[in-house]
């Protein structure tokens, strides 16, 4: 498993496993305390899946990633020229 939270990534070793079961009407890993303090997260924090060439990336939820996400996705619906010439 490759798990990477921001610059810190946490490789399991080859030994451990996860194993997948059943929450109400899906299914979902439960991550051991240890790799929850390497990742830095705890109950209630929001995490999200990304795939990558090495596998599932989760990454944390970061309200000022989203914002400036959001501002860029805006400039790029006003400005769509000047996105050509940058594309350029």
């Amino acid at each position: 498993m490759y798990v990477q939270m921001g610059t810190a990534d946490v490789a399991t070793d080859m030994t451990r496993h996860l194993k997948v079961r059943k929450f109400g009407n899906s299914l979902g890993v439960v991550l051991p305390k240890d790799v929850l303090a390497d990742l830095g997260v705890e109950e209630g924090d929001l995490l999200y899946p990304v795939r990558t060439s090495e596998g599932v990336r989760l990454t944390r939820y970061d309200p000022a990633f989203e914002e400036a996400l959001n501002a860029g996705r805006d400039f790029m619906r006003r400005y769509p020229n000047a996105m050509k010439k940058l594309a350029e």
